[in-house]
């Protein structure tokens, strides 16, 4: 069972600005901390998502629990990305298809942070792995608010596909 999963948060900081940290692994570890942490490849650090060339798989990153215990290896590729949006298309031992659509948007009083995902979990039940990685994504959500001073939060409603 896969299921799809958006969430959206304003921000109260520059598109530019946000999308310089959130677009960069070391960015995306600092959404996800304490809960995970994805090992950094050497070739990846400082790297932005939209200078990794799409369709080719970029990296393979370890997944750490509490940044202790590992419990998953992803292999990530990117199909499409430029400054401000990326459509990552990956695979993992744990999820078959992670599909993650990111933008950040400028708007007249900072910028919009959308994420949409598309979850094939490959083992697991999907109802489990839909509340966990939910809740991972509105922990992030909530951990762009706390760095960029944000005006709120946004979700839209889940929808589940057989």
């Amino acid at each position: 069972m896969s299921f799809e999963l958006t969430l959206s948060t304003e921000l109260s900081a520059p598109a530019e600005q946000v999308w310089a940290q959130v677009s960069t692994l070391e960015g995306v570890n600092l959404e996800l901390r304490p809960w995970v942490r994805m090992s950094v490849p050497r070739a990846a650090h400082g790297r932005q998502l939209d200078e990794v060339p799409a369709g080719e798989v970029a990296l393979t990153s370890t997944l750490w629990a509490l940044g202790i215990v590992p419990f998953d290896r992803h292999r990530l590729q990117l199909v499409e990305a430029e400054r401000g949006r990326f459509l990552e298309r990956s695979s993992s031992l744990l999820q078959r298809v992670w599909e993650h659509e990111r933008w950040v948007e400028a708007t007249p009083t900072g910028c919009r942070v959308r994420d949409r995902l598309r979850v094939e979990p490959r083992g697991a039940p999907g109802a489990l792995v839909r509340v966990v990685v939910g809740a991972l994504f509105r922990w992030r959500h909530r951990q762009l608010r706390r760095m960029f001073d944000a005006a709120g939060p946004s979700l839209e409603r889940p929808r589940s596909s057989q």
